[in-house]
């Protein structure tokens, strides 16, 4: 890392700042300016970050990623090797992003995503044509979604809580479900103010107001 990048680095003690790999042809580690990394982050020579990068405790990001600017990578997440991250990306906690994976700019991962990969998980054929997800830009992906390998998230497309995405899902769609299924357009979705009441006693201010809590099969 050059020592321009360095001074402009605010990282904690034991934070790992290009961290060597074997692949020979793979470089050192380059970091743009203004980066905050915290605690037990671990960033791969091979790499290419640009400014203002912001980690959690426990962030890795793998040899061989390009990484854009005003990227955000919370507490306990992993970037594997060979992925290409847009400008303005969030990666919330605890979300796996596997090897091979776009995420374009804007794309928001919530707590607990995890990215696959591998469609044939031991089987040589498949590990010949590995490939992550495309995430299109301004994509919206909940709590604990899964994304299979190979699979294309449209642009602006919101992808609902627990979901397990198998096939492409088009842009701006709001789809969930296992297998995830597209329910509606985005533009169709009710102002929050019809579906919250605030709820001043409580540390959790808002809540599902009674019409909302009314279920419309298919249209959650």
């Amino acid at each position: 890392m050059s020592g321009e990048s360095a001074a402009a680095t605010a990282a904690d003690p034991d934070v790992i700042i290009g961290y060597p790999v074997s692949r020979a042809d793979a470089g050192p580690l380059v970091l743009g300016p203004g980066a905050r990394l915290r605690s037990g982050t671990v960033l791969y020579d091979g790499t290419t970050i640009g400014r203002c990068l912001q980690t959690g405790h426990g962030v890795v990001v793998r040899e061989e990623c390009r990484i854009g600017d005003d990227v955000s990578i919370w507490s306990n997440s992993v970037v594997d090797y060979g992925c290409r991250i847009g400008d303005r990306v969030k990666i919330h906690c605890n979300c796996y992003v596997a090897q091979f994976t776009q995420l374009e700019n804007d794309v928001f991962l919530a707590p607990g995503v995890t990215i696959a990969n591998d469609l044939y998980p031991g089987d040589q054929r498949s590990a010949e044509v590995m490939a992550g997800p495309w995430i299109g830009a301004g994509a919206q992906i909940g709590v604990n979604v899964t994304i299979l390998p190979f699979v294309r998230i449209g642009a602006g497309a919101l992808i609902g809580a627990g979901s397990v995405v198998t096939r492409d899902i088009p842009p701006a769609v709001v789809a969930f479900g296992n297998p995830a299924m597209p329910r509606r357009d985005v533009a169709e979705l009710p102002a929050i103010g019809a579906r919250v009441v605030a709820d001043s006693a409580s540390a959790s201010p808002y809540r599902l107001s009674p019409a909302s809590s009314a279920k419309e099969p298919g249209r959650d």
